[in-house]
């Protein structure tokens, strides 16, 4: 290969101009050729440049400047340049030469490119950092002219932005920012934050009035008018001297008529403005106009609480300067006035007691100006006139103001509790001061106003009426009553009708209250036959309470008229029914049973009859209780034990326990212990709650071990050990322990173990299915409702699905017992009858027990023998010889229709 040519020949350092290192290397040499080839291409200008990227700046500036010359009206050769050159000048001072090269490199490429915005920010950024201001300003103005309106927002944002920086003249700011409102008037609010901050607190003023004014108007930064009004209240308060020219108290009223959640703060303001411009009279007036008309507590609460402060701030300034009074020098203009205004009290300098009797007044008024705050609010709130009154308690002159106000201004249709108050404690005010003509001036007025409801009105002529009594005017409460219990006319029902609307003056003679005040009246004062005649009223007008009927009753009683009362009662059974004829229905029983005794007996088994007959199975105890005891003492003692028998199936299931308790009681008394078995026997077989039926068959077992019936008793513990379950019931199996202990035998404890074990097991196994049920229950009743089958569907399947009930009889050696005749099956397989004797049945069911016995089999049974008690014969032997004299008497007179069911048995025995 032959050698390549030497290099061509440099100049030497000494005598070259331009450095050596901005020569083309030889790497350059391709792109110098092309270029020289095609000078006016841009993609081989911009070649050379991406490939002397790494090349220091000012050789990179000369192939610029050559791009340049070529194609000055390149933007990417123009850009990258500017770029490029900002960049590297970034790093020197303003002062600095290279930012000079840099503006004329800008104005060189603002010649082409004048109509990019691009170009003029960056010339614009580079200005403002030099903090060139009158340059900057004038190539901000340059570029508005050179641009289209279109893209003047792209200038208009830094231009606002080199304007609010420190040190550009306030006056050359605003005459930009007006500039730019003509360009866009939506930012407004720009401006207005830029002359706050300026200070220009008239100009801020007048623009912010002017934004409010203008209904077209929408906040670009999201604020309300409200807002803006605040602000504008704001600033007008707070630099009340520096603004004139606009209305302040014109515009903060209107903001008070337009926004009434801030009313408080607006009318502070307008006290605030006053105060700063030295009107401290005229800024109490704002204080007192806004405390009288604001209509929540919350704006009077920073009202008053600006009141207050601005009051002890008077005073406290006041009392600041009276110690330095005397050491200033008085101008020749004070002195005249002082001489001139001598001898006013309003002149006297020393007015500090004024002040701080002022301070005082408006701190003592705060619970009146409160309550008028919540009158505003609702001038028909019954409570909070009464609360008025009672703070002018010391003052009866106002006291009256105010209740004339308040029955003037309340409407009854539309009243917060009970106007007739009002009217009730305005005649009371003057009875209490003992003007009595007034006050039945009021209770006249009183009862000519028509009220929501009757018992406004009643309560009011009752009041009028309870006033007259109290000052010892019978007579005159009476005839109140009588006139408020008169009916209104034809004429007047004619008239109301035609008008239609029926007042309550219409409907008050049949309020019950007033009659009853009435008739407690004419029973004092009245007669008999006018006490009648107001009850009588009081019945037709079907007004009448189970109380008044009693009442009615107890009256005519006392007159000796037993016949009419019992006729009242028969009207009050008819009219009421229960619970309300309950109290009738007793007291009428008793009564008539207290009055004729056994002389009307069938008369008032007819009326018990009636009575138990239309009485609910809860209320029907008391009166066949009552039944029965009219039987014992004037009847049949049969018959009594019939009313018992029908007591206990008549009460509720929660008292047949208590009812058979009371049935045994007298049927041992009257009768005999024997008597009872069948009694039992009943209880047992009526369906009562296992619970009870278990201490049925306790006592039962009891009542047998006492009279030695023992197989008696031991059936009857076999019957209910099906209801003890031994794990939860020790005290029953206890007992029976203790029966056999006493009275069984080897064989009977034997049995008792083996009845227990398997009652056990059957709750065991009763307590098993239960669980196991209900969980297929709970499985089936989601597999149902998974599949869309409705509930009364699922209940139907879940009747299917139910276990059988549980038989007594299926378990092992349980049979249940049916007590018939008073004979009792024992398990045992001996059948008790009637007549005292024993029948012996094969037991199908026997279990062949072991040779070996439990622990409890192997203890040794002592058997204990018992005699017959007395009581098998009642309580008649006890009381022989205490009623011994008495049948005598009653034998030697003959007359045994006066006596009782029980004393005739008495007799009979003895006989």
């Amino acid at each position: 290969m032959p050698p390549s040519p030497p290099p061509p020949p440099r100049p030497s350092p000494q005598t070259a101009e331009i450095p050596l290192d901005l020569y083309p290397t030889d790497d350059d040499l391709q792109y110098e050729e092309e270029i020289l080839r095609n000078p006016f291409t841009l993609k081989l200008w911009w070649r050379y440049l991406i490939a002397c990227s790494s090349s220091p700046f000012k050789k990179r500036s000369l192939i610029y400047e050559r791009a340049l010359k070529a194609l000055p009206g390149s933007y990417k050769l123009w850009h990258a340049y500017l770029t490029e050159r900002t960049r590297s000048a970034r790093s020197n001072p303003v002062n600095h030469s290279c930012w000079s090269s840099l503006n004329n490199a800008f104005e060189r490429a603002l010649v082409t490119m004048h109509k990019m915005p691009r170009i003029w920010i960056m010339y614009l950024s580079v200005l403002t950092h030099q903090k060139l201001l009158t340059r900057s300003r004038r190539t901000f103005d340059r570029a508005l002219c050179a641009l289209p309106v279109t893209q003047h927002d792209r200038i208009w944002s830094p231009y606002l932005a080199f304007v609010s920086q420190k040190g550009v003249p306030i006056e050359t700011a605003l005459r930009i920012y007006r500039r730019y409102l003509l360009f866009d008037p939506t930012h407004i609010e720009d401006f207005i934050e830029f002359l706050i901050e300026s200070e220009l607190w008239q100009e801020a003023a007048e623009r912010l009035a002017g934004v409010l004014n203008d209904d077209r108007f929408y906040s670009i930064k999201g604020k309300t008018k409200h807002t803006l009004w605040l602000e504008l209240c704001e600033l007008l308060t707070k630099h009340a001297t520096e603004v004139s020219g606009l209305n302040v108290d014109a515009i903060i009223r209107g903001g008070i008529r337009k926004f009434t959640d801030e009313v408080g703060r607006l009318w502070t303001s307008l006290a605030d403005y006053y105060v700063r411009r030295g009107l401290y009279e005229k800024a109490r007036d704002v204080f007192e106009e806004g405390m009288s008309t604001v209509v929540t507590v919350r704006d009077f609460g920073v009202i008053f609480d600006c009141y207050t402060q601005f009051e002890e701030s008077a005073l406290a300034a006041k009392l600041a300067t009276m110690d330095l009074e005397g050491d200033g020098v008085e101008e020749g203009g004070d002195k005249f006035a002082k001489k001139v205004l001598d001898g006013y009290w309003l002149n006297d300098d020393d007015d500090a007691d004024l002040r701080s009797a002022r301070f005082e007044y408006l701190l003592n008024r705060r619970p009146e100006l409160v309550n008028s705050v919540l009158l505003r609010q609702n001038p028909h709130n019954v409570e909070q006139w009464h609360r008025r009154a009672k703070l002018f308690q010391d003052d009866p002159t106002k006291q009256i103001m105010t209740y004339t106000q308040a029955v003037r201004t309340v409407d009854c249709m539309k009243a917060v509790g009970k106007p007739h108050t009002l009217w009730v404690a305005f005649a009371k005010l003057y009875e209490k001061h003992g003007d009595m003509a007034n006050a039945r001036v009021i209770f006249e007025k009183a009862v000519q106003v028509n009220y929501k409801t009757v018992d406004n009105l009643a309560s009011v002529w009752c009041e009028w009426a309870e006033m007259e009594m109290r000052h010892n005017n019978l007579m005159g409460a009476l005839e109140l009553m009588r006139r408020a219990t008169a009916e209104p006319s034809v004429e007047v029902k004619r008239r109301v009708a035609a008008d239609g609307n029926e007042p309550v003056q219409m409907k008050v003679h049949k309020s019950l209250r007033i009659w009853t005040l009435y008739v407690d009246l004419e029973e004092s004062l009245g007669t008999l036959e006018s006490t009648r005649a107001a009850y009588e009223r009081i019945l037709d007008l079907r007004i009448a309470t189970p109380q008044i009927v009693i009442n009615y009753a107890y009256f005519l009683e006392q007159k000796k008229y037993f016949e009419d009362a019992f006729k009242v009662y028969e009207r009050g059974v008819k009219i009421f029914k229960y619970p309300h004829v309950k109290d009738i229905w007793v007291t009428y029983l008793s009564k008539f049973v207290k009055r004729y005794g056994r002389t009307k007996l069938e008369r008032a088994r007819e009326l018990f009859e009636q009575a138990v007959e239309k009485a609910p199975a809860e209320n029907v105890k008391a009166i066949y209780l009552q039944y029965a005891k009219l039987e014992e003492d004037y009847g049949l003692a049969k018959r009594a034990m019939k009313v018992y028998d029908q007591a206990a199936k008549a009460v509720p299931e929660a008292e047949k326990m208590n009812m058979y308790e009371i049935y045994i009681a007298r049927a041992a008394e009257i009768f005999g212990v024997p008597k009872t078995r069948e009694i039992y026997e009943q209880a047992i077989e009526s369906g009562l709650p296992d619970k009870d039926v278990k201490t049925m068959c306790l006592k039962y077992a009891e009542l047998e071990k006492s009279l030695g019936e023992i197989d008696r008793a031991r059936a009857v513990y076999v019957f209910a050990s099906q209801f003890a379950d031994p794990r939860t019931d020790q005290n029953f199996w206890a007992k029976w322990h203790e029966f056999e202990v006493q009275h069984g035998n080897e064989d009977t404890f034997r049995e008792m173990l083996r009845i227990k074990r398997s009652v056990s097991a059957s709750y065991s196994q009763t307590n098993l299915i239960l669980s196991e049920y209900l969980m297929q229950k709970e499985d089936i009743g989601d597999a149902l409702k998974q599949a869309g089958v409705t509930e009364d569907e699922m209940a139907a399947l879940e009747r299917q699905l139910a276990p059988p009930p549980i038989d007594a009889s299926s378990n092992d050696g349980m049979r249940k017992l049916g007590f018939v005749s008073a004979g009792v099956e024992g398990q045992s397989g001996v059948v008790l009858t009637p007549d005292g004797g024993r029948k012996v049945t094969a037991n199908q069911e026997d279990i062949e027990l072991p040779e070996e016995s439990d622990s409890d089999e192997d203890e040794k049974v002592e058997i204990a023998q018992k005699d017959v008690p007395s009581a098998v014969f009642g309580d008649l032997a006890q009381k022989v010889s205490s009623d011994k004299d008495e049948d005598e008497v009653a034998g030697q007179n003959g007359d045994d229709s006066r006596l009782g069911a029980l004393e005739r048995i008495k007799r009979q025995r003895r006989q």
